[in-house]
Parts: structure tokens; C-alpha cells; sequence
């Protein structure tokens, strides 16, 4: 085997509708399937962009798919590297980030998932959720911000929204980051040791990383309740950055590649167009 091949099928990580996580039980540090060095994986990372470049053209151009790519993970997990890394060679005009802080007063006062809505894709274009409406069963849960009752039956809300969105042609790929408490530790004393990665650390971190229990068994919950046949989620392990950008580079290759796009033919014949 060449040791610049992803050899692994990324379904693994897949959660199956119905199935119970326990995170616990789920590597985050594993380099299944990779057998060659950090180096190796830069250069076939560097590979796989330029495929996702062509693959993400053709999808402009075609303009009949949507694709959305949801991104959650604790603080630190990489959601910001993964767009940085995965997405580097990709057309501006045809992929959109969108990130999620805390609703406003406008926001608030409309259902939770309307501000999520405006953002998602149109025929042709990608649009990756930096964060996401996942925050409305974590957050809100995890700080005690709305009852049981309200986050709980959230969950057939995001179900029925996503189903909406695939019914209509977008096809949802959603990436769960998983990093273990060790490595976020390693993540954010980096971030106080690097003047120039200082700006991204906050005193708060250390009280939400205080609530990793509760977070992992909301993360656990909401991952069990909401993986579906038309919008399945991945547990991708993320200690090592390398590794996460490789599975999530195979798994966008390999959900574009099965849309099984083609470029449109032009408006008019073109054959005998001859410039002078």
C-alpha cells in the first residue's frame, strides 16, 4: 500500500439511525487506514482539495444540488481548522460559511430554527454551518436556559426540518469533531503559551470545559435522536488534526461523487463558433 492512501472506508464513523452513542466508546485518536507520516497525510490532504475543488465546480456549474455541511464539536475540536484545511481550494463564489453565536432579540423572538433557514444553501452552492441549530439541545440544555420539556422536543423538530431540506433536493452531511478532555487541555494551554493564539482563548473556556460531562451526554443524546437516512451524522475522531481532515476530506469527496453530477450542455451549439 502507498503510503500517501486513505485506505478506510469513512461510513465507519458513521452513526446509524436509532443506535445509541456513548461517545466514551468512540476513538478520537485513532489513524485507521493511514499508514504513512503527518507529511504524507499534508501531501494527500493536498490531493483530495484539489478533487473537492472540481467536485464543488461541478456542482456550481450542474446547479440542480444543494450541499450542507454541518460542523459541531467542543470548544477547540477543530471546526475552524477544518474549514481552514478542507476547504482552502474551493471557489469562494460557491461555498458560504455561516456561524452560529447566541440568538439576538430579533432572533429570539422567532422559532428557534428560523435563523438557521436564511442560511442554508441554494442549487449549486455549499454552505458549511460553523456550529449550527444543534446549539438549541446543547447549550440551551447544558446552561438550563429553557426547560427539559422544550429542548427535549427539539430533537423531532430538527429531524422533521432536516427532512424538509433533503425532500427538497440538499443533501446534509453532518461532522461531529470528537476530541478527548486530554486533548482539548493540550489545545487550550497552546492557545495561552502562543501570544499570537491568544486572542482565540477566553476565561470562560475553563468554566465550559468545567461541564464537559453534561456536554458529551447532551452531544450523545442529540447525535442518538437526530442521525438519520437523509441527514447522518459522523463522529469523526479529531485528536489529530491530520487524521480529521482526511476523513472529513474523504467523506465530502465521496458524498459529492455520489450525486453524480455532470456539466451542463451549453445553450446554443458551439461547434462551429470560431473567434478571430
Amino acid at each position: 500500500m502507498a503510503k500517501s492512501e486513505l485506505r478506510i472506508d469513512p461510513d465507519q464513523y458513521r452513526v446509524r439511525p436509532d443506535s445509541k452513542v456513548d461517545l466514551s466508546d468512540l476513538p478520537s485518536k485513532t489513524t485507521d487506514g493511514f499508514e504513512g507520516t503527518k507529511d504524507d497525510a499534508v501531501e494527500l490532504l493536498g490531493t483530495m482539495n484539489l478533487r473537492i475543488a472540481e467536485l464543488q465546480e461541478l456542482l456550481y456549474a450542474e446547479a440542480e444540488h444543494k450541499v450542507l455541511i454541518v460542523l459541531q464539536g467542543m470548544d477547540t475540536s477543530g471546526k475552524d481548522g477544518t474549514i481552514k484545511h478542507v476547504f482552502r481550494t474551493i471557489n469562494p463564489a460557491g461555498v458560504q460559511v455561516a456561524s452560529f453565536k447566541a440568538p439576538n432579540e430579533i432572533e429570539l423572538a422567532h422559532d428557534f430554527l428560523w435563523r438557521i433557514h436564511q442560511h442554508t444553501p441554494r442549487s449549486g452552492r455549499m454552505v458549511i454551518f460553523n456550529r449550527s441549530h444543534y446549539e438549541d439541545v446543547l447549550v440551551v440544555r447544558v446552561h438550563d436556559l429553557v426547560p427539559e420539556e422544550v429542548w427535549r422536543r427539539r430533537y423531532e423538530h430538527i429531524a422533521a426540518f432536516e427532512k424538509t431540506l433533503a425532500d427538497e433536493g440538499t443533501v446534509i452531511l453532518k461532522l461531529f469533531l470528537h476530541i478527548s478532555k486530554d486533548e482539548q487541555k493540550e489545545r487550550l494551554q497552546a492557545r495561552l503559551d502562543d501570544a499570537s493564539k491568544r486572542w482565540k482563548f477566553q476565561v470562560g473556556d475553563i468554566a465550559e470545559r468545567a461541564r464537559w460531562d453534561d456536554y458529551q451526554e447532551a452531544y450523545e443524546d442529540a447525535l442518538s435522536a437526530t442521525s438519520t437516512e437523509a441527514a447522518p451524522w459522523y463522529v469523526v475522531p479529531a485528536d489529530r488534526k491530520w487524521y480529521r481532515n482526511l476523513i472529513v476530506s474523504q467523506l465530502l469527496i465521496d458524498t459529492l461523487e455520489g450525486l453524480d453530477m455532470s456539466f451542463p450542455e451549453p445553450a446554443e451549439d458551439l461547434d462551429h463558433v470560431v473567434l478571430d
